[in-house]
């Protein structure tokens, strides 16, 4: 994923809808045009905090809704819910090949005959939600190095640190998708979701926008300031870049361009947002300086997603964490310190040659692999997307997370390590999964390796102040002799 190249292509997607929009507020008859215009001139695109509203927004999911038009109310086609495509799909369009080809219109989860399930994605989604919230905090409080802070082909050497926000960015393609187009990445563009979790503002806050990728890159970036992107080769190559070249700081992020004589914007000219005029509610970058920001957008980051100042008992769920719904458990006290447990997944995307799900549980696995991924017993889900020509001149081994705290909690298992690992030795395991509910022999799934790394945190209890991490230590026992476990005379 290039969290750079969004930048300059989200730009130019608002200012192409907010051109629009103005065109469109001219057309309301004289009593409302005024007020049209003024909703038009501050226009932003929304975006999808998936981290703390895990289920796809409500619009997105009805055929219709009702709009006021020029000329009236009308009921009227939703254009969040699907794209149909124009003209219909031919072999000159998508390669007949691909199964997506097959459908006329842009799905989500599609059944056998091609319908779009939105209560599937939402249920993979929910089932998900205390993953991502916890992932998404804890990667960016303590993730301090651009390259495996940014995508799933790295780690940072500390032998535990395998999150990444592809890692979360991949998991809602996935979730959402499930065998549709967000899910197939090279189509994932004409699904009109793909906008809310790329794209984005949050309204009422003036010049806000740009994507939710976009949103947690900015606020990684005013919390490290002195940090960003360092050369790498570009394994896999573009339309405009051949493989095997180095991507630097100031290689042209094509086809972006700056300037009416085709400029083109690199990693460099494209580093803040206020270059493009706009920022986001964490981080109010005017009148402060550097460190002022790095504060005041620590502080906004722990009152949005750690407000209790414990990432092992946070919960935004009403669900899981009232006492009542399928998966409902009881709210653990706050401590100052407290010990994190992940699971830490190790594996090549091209292992099955198609998309599939790694679905961890903590106690008995359902017999249908139908009620897999949103299981009671279900710790959390990790996606590895795939399309061909990722393999092509390409390392394809990937790096995920996901954390095994909540899960613990629910089942109020004792934080101890020694508690820890004799249960996870008893109760750890996991199920391979094809895209759209297919189960796959995990011994099928080349290059595995799953284990269980634990660390000390422990809480500042002030605002503008993170957690401070202790050392990551690798409990090999609790997956030593599963399938894909990690032995003991093994690497990492």
């Amino acid at each position: 994923m290039t969290v750079l190249g969004h930048r300059p292509y989200m730009v130019l997607y608002e200012q192409l809808l907010w051109t629009n929009a103005q065109q469109i507020a001219a057309t309301y008859p004289t009593a409302q045009r005024s007020t049209y215009q003024a909703a038009a001139t501050t226009f932003r695109i929304p975006y999808w905090d998936w981290a703390i509203n895990s289920t796809m927004p409500d619009p997105v999911n009805n055929p219709k809704i009702t709009v006021n038009t020029p000329h009236g109310a009308l009921n009227v086609v939703n254009p969040l819910y699907n794209y149909t495509f124009h003209p219909q799909p031919s072999a000159t369009d998508f390669p007949p090949s691909d199964s997506i080809a097959q459908y006329h219109s842009t799905v989500r989860s599609p059944n056998s005959a091609g319908q779009s399930r939105f209560n599937v994605s939402n249920q993979k989604l929910q089932a998900n939600a205390q993953a991502l919230l916890v992932l998404t905090y804890q990667l960016i409080a303590d993730q301090s190095n651009y390259a495996p802070f940014s995508n799933t082909g790295y780690t940072d050497g500390r032998d535990g640190s395998y999150n990444s926000l592809e890692n979360m960015h991949n998991a809602i393609h996935a979730f959402v998708g499930n065998g549709g187009h967000m899910s197939d990445i090279p189509y994932a563009g004409f699904d009109p979701i793909f906008y809310l979790h790329h794209a984005g503002s949050k309204g009422g806050f003036p010049n806000v926008k740009g994507s939710n990728v976009d949103r947690l890159f900015a606020i990684w970036q005013a919390i490290y300031p002195d940090l960003y992107t360092t050369s790498e080769v570009n394994a896999a190559g573009t339309y405009t870049i051949s493989p095997g070249t180095n991507d630097t700081i100031n290689s042209p992020l094509t086809p972006f361009h700056s300037d009416s004589y085709g400029t083109l914007y690199t990693s460099m000219t494209a580093r803040y947002t206020r270059t493009f005029g706009y920022s986001y509610p964490e981080v109010v970058d005017w009148g402060v300086n550097a460190t002022q920001l790095s504060s005041n957008t620590r502080a906004n980051l722990n009152k949005l997603y750690n407000p209790s100042g414990s990432i092992a008992t946070r919960s935004l769920l009403h669900k899981r964490s009232n006492g009542t719904g399928p998966y409902a458990y009881p709210i653990a006290t706050t401590k100052a310190k407290v010990y994190q447990y992940f699971v830490n997944i190790r594996v090549d995307k091209s292992a099955l040659h198609r998309p599939f799900f790694i679905h961890f549980f903590l106690g008995p696995v359902p017999s249908s692999p139908l009620i897999w991924s949103f299981a009671q017993t279900l710790i959390a889900s990790h996606s590895v997307l795939y399309y061909t020509f990722l393999t092509i001149n390409a390392t394809t081994t990937t790096y995920g997370q996901l954390p095994l705290n909540h899960a613990l909690q629910r089942i109020n298992s004792p934080l101890d390590p020694s508690c820890v690992i004799q249960l996870l030795k008893e109760q750890l395991s996991w199920r391979v999964q094809l895209f759209v509910d297919e189960p796959v022999d995990t011994a099928a799934v080349t290059n595995l390796k799953v284990f269980v790394v634990g660390r000390e945190v422990v809480e500042h209890g002030v605002d503008d102040k993170f957690p401070v991490y202790g050392p990551w230590t690798i409990l090999r026992e609790a997956t030593n002799g599963k399938v894909g476990g990690l032995a003991d005379d093994e690497g990492m």
